[in-house]
């Protein structure tokens, strides 16, 4: 189950040519792959381009009305890897992956597909996740397209600007014989707008039509000598063919070229941002007339030489906008304007950061920089320090020494404000498995931890504090590897279901049975790629009309050859992860052990129920929501619930006991009825506080009539207790 549904948004999919389309930035992608007439779609999700292939799940009966293939692909090499069909035959195809982690992954693929070249157009669609909004490493695309000569397009965030990019993109691919990578960024895939839309295509060659007619050409194949032939061919033949078409299709832009004798060069990606910045400045407005003049490269690689020296010229100085390092289009550019002998200043890192995302706080500082040093912008004045002034007589009262000091520059928001690190959903089904491994490293101290891509990341974090490394998605097996060697103690690995159907099985599971490991992986079940949004996989226990889901994980990990193998079909229950951990980290039999820890992520379960119960109330049916409590009579305050569990819903408020200080532990109403905290205390031998109760909607009348008899006896045996009390007290 994907966490969001696009069935009703794929409608507007069959908009014809003149009608107008608003919508999502991956709406537009899609609408744009129909109109270009492609014949297959295929990719990975991640974030940010994960709902790209949500729209194209949602969207298969017109994909098919089409005769277009679409294919959840097992990873990103897989996905790379289907643009091979376009090597052969003029066939347009698209796939999808976030970036630059999938890109990583398919690498290989891309890297020989480049290298051949291709006679259909091929697009590769990568989500660029760079910035504060991302999750991964920071690197970007613009290594890969440089490294592999892929040509890179990196369009105005804006609708009318990304559609036009994917089928300029398929045109330059087909005229240079090259693929093309477009990247959006995170904004970008999400930013609403609205363009006029065109007539959806028809492939004009079918999948049907190459299966029919095989062609092949040896040339095409990368193997010697025709791979040394593909070098030279990128540089002598597709390079100019591709430039020629950027330059005859005016891909790039110019604004007010000729407004003033400075200038800023800018990727389309940043342009709405750097726009914003000199709005500020009072050097442009928002239609997007500025006084500034501007290039923007929505083609971002290969660098245009002409349009670069036509820019400059006559211009004392430009500054080039590029976010993060190394600064490829900036050091590109310096040469193209030293060997033209221009004597047009060149600025960037020198003025805007080194690294990290180019936000508008820092291209606001940086265009200020760089007007100011042109005369363009008056500088700021400097700041004053400025002291209260006190009357004589006040001063005489408290002191001289105590008179304050003049103000100081303000603190740093993260000097004053608390962290608040990435952690694990309320009720995430992951929390109870490393609330077991903390009190299994109680009995038997602490173990080397290899992590993994996914929620259960988040263990490296408090209160758990788990977790050594991290190599990758469906890494964490392989990323102990080099630990499988004799010693006290065995390393723990841990992977989700969607990384062990990635890679995990075989550069994990089988690797580890290769090599006669002696070590123990964890294998988080929760039935669908959770992280990545929640779609389906082989192990989905959903039934899938398109797919083939219900292949269990420990089937697959038994027939590489794993003979240690435990499901637990309830991660809730700590006692029971507990009990598997140590027998899995002490037994004496020999080989690789695999424990398999299954339940569903509770933050889709919670989508999926959330309206229904709220449906079902308003329909007047019986309701019945269980919660957890805790009796703060009972509570001694010592919070190791809070500390084993970290769950967001248990916080802490005042002891209700005159005499006792310390705060107790209580749960907040946005608690889900998991059950983890008592089931951690409870296993932990800690306190038997928690309670579970049930919140009844639309009661029945024995729900009532049981309540007042319950009422009734309590309030009885109080008022008794209460007696007795006052009794005593005197």
């Amino acid at each position: 189950m994907a966490e969001r549904s696009f069935v009703e948004e794929v409608k507007k999919l069959r908009l014809s040519g003149g009608e107008v389309f608003r919508g999502e930035g991956i709406l537009a992608v899609t609408k744009a792959l129909l109109e270009s007439g492609v014949s297959y779609v295929a990719g990975y999700q991640g974030a940010p381009i994960s709902h790209l292939m949500d729209v194209l799940a949602d969207a298969q009966d017109i994909l098919a009305e089409q005769g277009i293939r679409f294919e959840n692909s097992a990873s990103e090499a897989t996905a790379a890897a289907t643009l091979a069909a376009s090597v052969n035959y003029p066939l347009r195809g698209a796939v999808t992956f976030k970036a630059t982690v999938g890109t990583n992954v398919a690498s290989d693929a891309l890297a020989n597909l480049a290298s051949g070249g291709v006679t259909g157009g091929a697009l590769i669609i990568v989500g660029e996740d760079y910035g504060e909004g991302s999750s991964i490493m920071q690197e970007r695309s613009h290594a890969f397209a440089m490294k592999s000569q892929i040509w890179l397009l990196d369009p105005r965030p804006n609708l009318p600007s990304i559609v036009d990019a994917v089928k300029q993109g398929f045109d330059l691919s087909e005229a240079s014989n090259t693929p093309v990578m477009l990247q959006l960024r995170i904004r970008a895939c999400h930013v609403h707008g609205h363009f006029i839309a065109g007539d959806n295509r028809r492939p004009k060659f079918t999948l049907k039509d190459a299966l029919e007619n095989p062609q092949r050409d040896v040339s095409r194949i990368v193997l010697p000598p025709a791979s040394f032939v593909h070098e030279q061919e990128k540089v002598k033949d597709r390079w100019p063919a591709a430039v020629r078409f950027i330059e005859e299709r005016k891909l790039n832009e110019f604004f007010s070229e000729d407004a003033d004798d400075i200038g800023i060069i800018v990727q389309g990606g940043s342009y709405n941002t750097l726009l914003r910045a000199l709005e500020r400045l009072g050097l442009a407005d928002v239609y997007g007339n500025t006084q500034v003049p501007l290039y923007v490269m929505n083609v971002a690689y290969p660098v245009i030489e002409s349009e670069v020296i036509r820019f400059c010229e006559g211009k004392r100085a430009v500054m080039v906008v590029e976010e993060g390092q190394p600064n490829f289009v900036e050091q590109n550019l310096a040469t193209i304007l030293r060997q033209a002998g221009s004597t047009t200043a060149l600025h960037g890192k020198d003025m805007l950061p080194v690294a990290g995302e180019y936000t508008a706080s820092e291209l606001l500082k940086g265009a200020r920089s760089f007007c100011e040093r042109y005369e363009r912008l008056a500088p700021l004045p400097v700041p004053v320090p400025v002291r209260k002034v006190i009357p004589l007589k006040e001063v005489a009262a408290i002191g001289v020494d105590a008179a304050p000091e003049p103000a100081q520059p303000s603190t740093a928001l993260g000097e004053v404000v608390h962290a608040r690190p990435p952690g694990f959903c309320t009720g995430c089904p992951e929390r109870p498995i490393f609330s077991a491994m903390k009190l299994v490293e109680r009995e038997l101290g602490a173990h080397h931890v290899s992590a993994d891509i996914g929620c259960h990341l988040f263990s490296i974090l408090p209160p758990f504090n788990i977790g050594n490394t991290t190599m990758g998605y469906g890494l964490g097996g392989a990323g102990a590897a080099a630990l499988n060697a004799p010693a006290g103690k065995r390393a723990i690995s841990m992977m989700g279901d969607g990384g062990f159907w990635h890679n995990g099985l075989t550069s994990g599971v089988a690797n580890a049975v290769f090599n006669k490991s002696d070590n123990l992986t964890i294998v988080v079940d929760n039935n669908y790629t959770s992280a990545t949004g929640g779609q389906d996989i082989l192990s989905s226990h959903a039934v899938n009309k398109t797919r083939s889901t219900g292949h269990e994980i420990e089937r697959a990990v038994r027939g590489v050859g794993v003979e240690w193998v435990k499901t637990l079909r309830r991660t809730y229950d700590v006692a029971g992860m507990r009990d598997a951990l140590k027998d899995a980290l002490t037994t004496t039999k020999k080989g690789p052990k695999v424990l398999i820890a299954q339940s569903e992520c509770m933050l889709n379960k919670q989508r999926r129920e959330k309206p229904l119960v709220r449906k079902a109330i308003a329909d007047g049916k019986r309701m019945v929501r269980e919660k957890f409590g805790v009796d703060s009579d009972t509570c001694t305050g010592d919070h190791s619930c809070i500390r084993l569990s970290g769950c967001p819903s248990l916080s802490i408020k005042p002891n209700p006991d005159p005499l006792r200080t310390d705060p107790v532990a209580t749960v907040l109403d946005s608690c889900v009825g998991c059950g983890v905290c008592g089931e951690v205390s409870h296993a932990a031998v800690l306190c038997p506080s928690f309670y579970k109760a049930q919140i009844v909607s639309n009661p029945s009348r024995w729900d009532v009539l049981r309540e007042r008899v319950r009422a009734a006896v309590i309030g009885w045996l109080q008022r008794g207790e209460a007696r007795r009390r006052e009794a005593y007290a005197f």
